[in-house]
Parts: structure tokens; sequence; C-alpha cells
């Protein structure tokens, strides 16, 4: 079963934009420990459903939880030329991390 902590779940939830619902559905099962059956029937929604916004949370903290100390994570859309050398720089941290 995944589970996390509260200080967890707050950290990755934070760098999301979720709902509510959402948000109430993913603490229950991934801090709590709540059954997902549960939630979609209380909710009436799908179970297929729950186990969406339990995943992508979940993702989210592996993904998190990765990320070294003093880097950032960072999106952003730009030309063609500047994408690949922002991509070389994450090649070039990367290694110095290891």
């Amino acid at each position: 079963m995944k589970r996390m902590t509260k200080a967890q779940f707050m950290h990755a939830a934070s760098t999301l934009s979720m709902g509510k619902n959402s948000l109430e559905i993913a603490e229950g099962v991934l801090v709590d420990g709540k059954s997902q059956v549960g939630y979609a029937k209380a909710k009436q929604i799908t179970p297929g459903a729950v186990s969406q916004i339990v995943n992508r949370l979940w993702k989210t903290h592996l993904r998190v939880i990765n990320i070294p100390d003093k880097f950032v994570e960072v999106t952003a859309v730009l030309p063609e030329h500047q994408a690949f050398i922002v991509k070389q720089w994450e090649k070039e941290a990367q290694r110095s991390v290891k």
C-alpha cells in the first residue's frame, strides 16, 4: 500500500493544482490509509477516478523527493534552441550531484 506522511503529502500537493475534493481523497488514502473503494462510494465517483487522483499525487511525491537540496524544478515553454541549452544545463547539474 502506498503511504506518506502528512508533511510529504503537503509538500507534493503544494506543487500541484488540485481541487479540494481531490486533495481530500488523496490525503485520506495516502496519509490516513483509507480505502479507495470507500472514497469512490462516498463521493459517488468511479474507483478508477479515485485511483487516478491518488496516483497523480503519488507520482508527484516520488518526483519531488528525488530533487536534490538547493535544486528547483522548472517548467517553461522556450524556443527550440533555448530549450536545448536548458537541457544541457540539466545534464551538467545532474552530473555534479553524482
